[in-house]
């Protein structure tokens, strides 16, 4: 990781890399840094012209449930006419905030929030003893997303795959509180953070 990213990374000091807990492998954490985030609102009056704008430069239509579509980014239902867009990297956000001006409010959150993701044989074990969402297969599959409160810490996530993997956003200034938490959480199954 460059310099440049230590100073800026929500998640300094919290998810350090090793191995956790008793001495299985329930769950694996991978902290995510550098990547974009930025909540899109629509304009009063402007959510088709939108809607056109984001599958232009995303390359996917917006959700329009609790769903998450992949294309050059993510693009996260957040509720109706809101989104939370995910790229690879921070600094593409300014430029598509940029093309969708007098379209959509635009905040670019990638400072604000922490992202983790969480997959391994045990971790909707490890997610259930705080999540009041039913994370079964059969009731959250992949492309899935919710916004609810883990442990009672405001969260955003989306199941990535199968596996299962999970796509956890935490405001900054709780992803202490979410990391002490998910220690004691998973530390029965055993976890390792890369």
């Amino acid at each position: 990781m460059s310099e440049a990213w230590q100073a800026h990374d929500p998640l300094r000091g919290v998810a350090v890399a090793g191995r956790y807990g008793r001495g299985g492998d329930g769950a694996r954490v991978v902290r995510r840094i550098g990547l974009g985030l930025a909540t899109v609102i629509a304009c009063k009056g402007r959510d088709a012209d939108l809607l056109a704008a984001l599958r232009d430069l995303i390359g996917v239509a917006p959700p329009t449930t609790p769903k998450v579509a992949k294309g050059k980014g993510n693009l996260v239902w957040s509720g109706p006419g809101q989104w939370l867009l995910v790229t690879e990297r921070a600094g593409e956000i300014a430029p598509i905030a940029l093309k969708l001006a007098g379209l959509a409010a635009v905040s670019d959150q990638s400072d604000a929030r922490a992202v983790l993701r969480l997959s391994g044989p045990r971790i909707r074990d490890a997610l259930a003893k705080g999540c009041p969402i039913d994370l079964h297969q059969r009731a959250f599959k992949t492309g899935d997303a919710a916004q609810t409160a883990i442990s009672h810490i405001g969260v955003q996530f989306w199941q990535v795959d199968d596996a299962p993997t999970y796509d956890v956003t935490v405001a900054r200034s709780m992803i202490g509180s979410f990391w002490s938490w998910f220690d004691a959480s998973a530390a029965e199954f055993g976890y390792s953070v890369e």
